[in-house]
């Protein structure tokens, strides 16, 4: 058996026992979070004594960190912690009898040592495993920290039967009997004989100390830990005084951010390990950024001067989602403890226990100074969110000093491309302990035309790329084209608003989306298209909560719904980004199909958002978090905010499956400078011309028809049936892909704006009968040549491109051309995509202009149907006709060389 092997025996059990002692020096550790309520109240403390209370015994355990971490080197950490355990549990007791502040201010210096077990753990812990499951280990003995949500959960309900003084004495016994079971079940670390034998050398090493990288790490851990146990603190405080809540109720909620602050340290272990701290940290710090900006806006009171007088509202972020933001915020933070702490037993295996109480001091200390900061800035400031605030700064600088750290060391790298993914571990550590495998999101090698690496490499990763895409992509228009289910009921649960004001906020997002798909077809190949992806499904979280606080006060003006329109259009701008990505995936042969696919199911969100939103509004779907029902014209309970917040668990999931399972391009990045030669191709202007025709037709009926519907037939409920028809368009662009390649997309394209003009004349000739049923059967008509149009139109744009691009570049070889056409392609796909979204505006727009100024539909159609053949003339002169560029089925793929080549 190997020494390593030998080591390994029975590492599981003294982990298991690790963890549970720490679990219990935490609760203890945090128990001020509770009982400090009582002793301010029975002692009148001040918020700033208060603070400071709480705040002891972080300071002391902090402090304690470095000489316990130095003595669990040298000593051993088996003696130490249980030494550390009994002494806490004697001052926690002893602090029980205290009568005065002073008193209890020097019992919670003693209380403080149970957090200074955590270095002493480190050490005992990270001992028992090799480099490469350490991360794991100090992940699943780091969650630990959970023992701040026992308190939470268990000490309000003992403090109402026994007192404060109760829970410190229960609390104390429980720590004295996990440290007699802790001395009896586990045994000495792996190190303990050479650590005898060589004692003299353990003496702490002061250079440790000016070590500046150590310093960096303890600043990250100055947030991601230090900031959790200030908020541990500081939150039933917080709910208490600013909801109104009960203290049982403020502990239960409070734990809702405790616990997954502290559990998932296991999971931030598991991904340290398996993709690398830094991308662990960069995720950290960047989403906390985002977390405690939106927590730090303080309720605020506008009075905005209008054309028909002052315009007031109030914003405020409500108990739910500041419960649901703080959850996100925990569990971030978790995963950052345990990727700054993967980084201290790889640099320094020696000194463990040394580093890590550098390290957890400095976080400790956060622990201690933030919750002080807290009431000293409530007591300053009079505002409760300035500790958001200040969190929101060190979030921020964490983050800055990180990335240009990294930065600064790449530039310093003698080849950049060869940096690990832990930089920093050049010139640290001990030699031969390379940094942890870690799995790159990038592909280096991506050769799709290639026939053997395609089948043997490329299609999997390929399809795992397209389904995750068109996931997000069906959210994003789900959530972009949700005002076209919310604005039809509006005026029943109590909003006054004009038919024109309601037309504008269905067609607002169509303009907005389409802006946003300007900028968003050409930030793939900037961004790359896994951060770009999980960044824009996260913006959708933006409209889907504003829009449900936003419906549930009828007193909610209208520029408050207007300005949550424009954010719809988050969605529609995914759609340009999306299909740029894809089209990077795969091969000529499949790139139709897989467009097809992606742009089709992605639509699909329109036709899921109209039949789930109606349905999901009739019930409690959130219970008390989801917020009072609304009381429609007919005496109907109506729960319209679910309309929104249906849909932010969904996204949550598609933002961890864009960010873990997807790819990025190395051959796909391109400056924005690359990409604008689009601009110069005529061929770009025909195809915005023809592609508005056909989705802009799809988008725009999608976002008008349920209220066009509900004015021209009022008698039908209409709504409940307008989710077929961007199902039956969906479906058909799915499903069509193959029908342009056999037959060639610009007759499929020529042929769908003629069936588009015919179906557009339906429709005139029913609304003038009054029919809705002949109306609607031309309706689903629409949609399902706009559908097949939708994918012909996509199948023939790389095509013309590498038509287009071999005629201007005729002295490139032909792999230069055909790499130059590709990347062509991506921002052509998403540049049209992005000015027939325009569509969902003008479409509705145009529905109601023409019903303001004479009283119907029918010139807004009569228009629509001249446009379609418009449409069809261009495809038959520019592509499909006997002088098109693609008239030939058989040649429509091959660049001018290669048919000139084959004609000769």
């Amino acid at each position: 058996m190997s020494p390593r092997t030998a080591s390994e025996t029975g590492a599981h059990g003294i982990l298991a026992l690790s963890t549970g002692a720490f679990t219990i020096c935490f609760a203890v550790w945090t128990i001020f979070s509770i009982i400090g309520l009582g002793i301010q109240q029975d002692l009148q403390l001040s918020d700033t004594q208060f603070g400071l209370l709480a705040g002891t015994p972080i300071l002391s355990g902090s402090i304690s960190r470095v000489f316990l971490g130095a003595w669990a080197d040298r000593f051993g950490g088996r003696r130490i912690f249980a030494g550390v355990m009994i002494c806490a549990a004697c001052a926690t007791f002893l602090m029980s009898l205290a009568n005065n502040y002073v008193l209890l201010l020097l019992g919670a210096l003693g209380v403080g040592l149970a957090g200074g077990a955590f270095s002493v753990g480190v050490s005992f812990v990270s001992a028992f495993y090799p480099p490469e499951r350490q991360g794991m280990a100090l992940g699943i003995f780091g969650a630990g920290n959970v023992g701040a949500a026992v308190t939470k959960l268990l000490a309000p309900m003992v403090m109402i039967a026994l007192g404060w003084k109760g829970v410190a004495q229960v609390w104390a016994a429980v720590l004295l009997a996990a440290a007699l079971l802790f001395l009896l079940f586990t045994r000495e670390d792996p190190k303990s004989r050479d650590r005898r034998a060589d004692r003299g050398a353990k003496a702490v090493d002061l250079a440790l100390f000016l070590n500046p990288q150590i310093w960096r790490f303890s600043l990250y851990y100055f947030f991601v830990f230090g900031a959790f146990v200030a908020l541990t603190l500081w939150l039933p405080h917080y709910l208490m005084d600013v909801y109104g809540l009960d203290l049982v109720t403020a502990g239960i909620l409070a734990a809702c951010y405790s616990i997954p602050a502290s559990l998932f340290r296991i999971y931030g272990g598991y991904l340290s390990d398996r993709i690398g701290a830094r991308a662990v940290l960069y995720a950290t710090f960047g989403i906390s950024v985002a977390c405690t900006f939106l927590l730090s806006y303080p309720p605020t009171d506008y009075a905005i001067t209008g054309t028909r007088g002052l315009i007031r509202f109030h914003t405020e972020m409500a108990l739910v989602p500041f419960v649901v933001t703080l959850f996100v915020l925990g569990f971030v933070m978790s995963l950052g403890k345990a990727a700054v702490f993967k980084h201290i037993p790889l640099y320094y295996p020696n000194h463990v226990g040394v580093v890590s109480g550098i390290v957890g001091m400095v976080g400790g200390l956060g622990g201690f100074l933030l919750p002080f900061a807290f009431g000293l800035l409530a007591d300053l400031t009079g505002i409760w969110t300035s500790c958001f605030a200040l969190l929101f700064l060190l979030a921020s600088t964490a983050l800055i000093w990180m990335h240009f750290a990294i930065r600064a060391m790449e530039r310093g790298a003698t080849n950049a491309t060869a940096v690990p993914e832990l930089p920093e571990l050049q010139g640290f550590g001990e030699p031969g302990l390379p940094p942890a495998p870690a799995r790159t999101a990038t592909l280096v090698d991506w050769r799709p035309e290639d026939p053997a690496f395609w089948q043997a490499t490329g299609r999997p990763i390929a399809r795992r790329n397209l389904w995750i895409s068109t996931y997000c992509l069906l959210l994003s228009f789900a959530v972009w084209m949700v005002w076209s289910v919310v604005v039809s009921r509006l005026p029943a649960i109590g909003f006054a608003f004009t038919t024109s004001q309601l037309f504008w906020l269905a067609a607002i997002p169509g303009i907005s989306g389409a802006i946003f798909r300007i900028f968003y077809a050409f930030l793939v190949p900037i961004f790359g298209g896994r951060l770009w992806t999980t960044l824009s499904t996260a913006t959708l979280l933006i409209p889907a909560f504003g829009i449900g606080y936003a419906v549930q006060d009828p007193q909610t003006p209208f520029l408050i719904f207007l300005t949550l329109a424009l954010l719809c259009g988050f969605g529609g701008g995914n759609f340009a980004s999306s299909v740029a990505n894809i089209s990077y995936f795969f091969p000529k042969a499949e790139k139709g199909n897989a467009l097809a696919i992606n742009s089709g199911l992605g639509n699909l969100g329109v036709s899921v958002m109209q039949a789930l939103v109606p349905l999901v509004v009739t019930m409690g779907l959130f219970g008390t978090l989801g917020g009072g029902p609304q009381t429609a014209s007919d005496g109907t309970a109506i729960w319209m905010q679910n309309a929104g917040f249906v849909w932010v668990p969904p996204v949550l999931i598609g933002m961890a499956a864009a960010w873990f399972g997807m790819n990025d391009i190395a051959s796909a990045r391109a400056s924005f400078a690359d990409q604008a030669t689009i601009f110069g191709r005529r061929h770009t202007w025909v195809m915005c011309w023809l592609y508005t025709g056909t989705f802009g037709t799809f988008i725009g009926m999608s976002a008008g028809f349920p209220l066009l519907a509900k004015l021209v037939f009022p008698e039908v409920d209409a709504l409940r049936l307008a989710f077929l028809g961007p199902l039956i368009g969906a479906l058909a662009r799915a499903g069509s892909g193959w029908v342009a390649d056999r037959v060639g997309g610009a007759r499929v394209t020529f042929w769908v704006f003629i069936c588009q003009a015919f179906a557009t004349a339906g429709m005139i000739w029913f609304l003038n009968a009054h029919n809705f049923w002949g109306f609607f059967a031309t309706v689903l008509l629409l949609f399902l040549i706009s559908g097949i149009g939708n994918a012909s139109t996509f199948q023939m744009v790389p095509a013309i491109m590498r038509w287009e691009v071999a005629r201007a570049m005729p002295n490139v070889d032909e792999q230069a051309r055909l790499h130059q056409a590709e990347r062509e392609s991506a921002a052509v796909t998403g540049f049209i995509s992005a000015i027939a979204a325009f569509g969902a505006f003008y479409i509705p727009k145009a529905y109601g202009s023409s019903i303001a100024a004479t009283g119907g539909a029918g010139p807004a159609l009569v228009a629509f149907l001249l446009f379609f053949l418009s449409c069809a003339a261009v495809t038959w002169i520019a592509y499909s006709g006997p002088h098109g560029i693609l008239r030939d089925r058989a040649l429509r793929g091959r660049s001018p060389i290669a048919r000139q080549g084959q004609t000769a």
